[in-house]
């Protein structure tokens, strides 16, 4: 699908979902569509302040959809197109669901300009964990082995 005009309808319509966003006061200005073989899939807004769930990104909006449509938690062979370049947890997502590209507009620094920042989560990853600005606490990992121990013998496992 190196088809520019292609491209440019399905990143036309991620930025539709944005606009309308927030034209509808519905929330944030960011708008995610995921395509398989050149095919729509699954398309989402920001549904932050929506729905209150601070996870509810276009991108994973769209991800969540795209799955339910496809009927997997794979989503090899699928491109994703932003409105805004992916924050990290965003680009984890995308990671974790295996989509294979990421066409984006707006840019990280575009989004910072208007009050989206990712740069203190970029700067709290560099450092080590415990000069983090929010405490982590390791316990009880001997307990919690179990679970792992039984998913490595699981008959019933699924990789993913």
């Amino acid at each position: 699908m190196e088809n520019n005009k292609q491209h440019e309808e399905f990143m036309k319509m991620a930025i539709a979902l944005s606009v309308q966003n927030v034209t509808e006061s519905i929330g944030g200005p960011f708008g995610a569509v995921i395509v398989k073989d050149g095919k729509f899939i699954a398309g989402s807004a920001n549904k932050v302040t929506s729905t209150n769930d601070p996870t509810a990104h276009a991108e994973v909006s769209a991800i969540r959809l795209a799955c339910q449509e496809l009927n997997t938690f794979d989503l090899s062979g699928c491109v994703v197109y932003t409105s805004c370049e992916p924050c990290p947890m965003c680009l984890g997502a995308i990671y974790w669901s295996r989509i294979e590209t990421i066409y984006y507009a707006n840019t990280k620094v575009d989004a910072e300009n208007i009050g989206f920042s990712d740069k203190f989560i970029y700067d709290e990853l560099d450092k080590p964990m415990e000069k983090r600005s929010l405490p982590v606490v390791q316990m009880m990992r001997d307990e919690a082995m179990e679970a792992f121990k039984l998913w490595g013998d699981s008959a019933m496992r699924i990789d993913y």
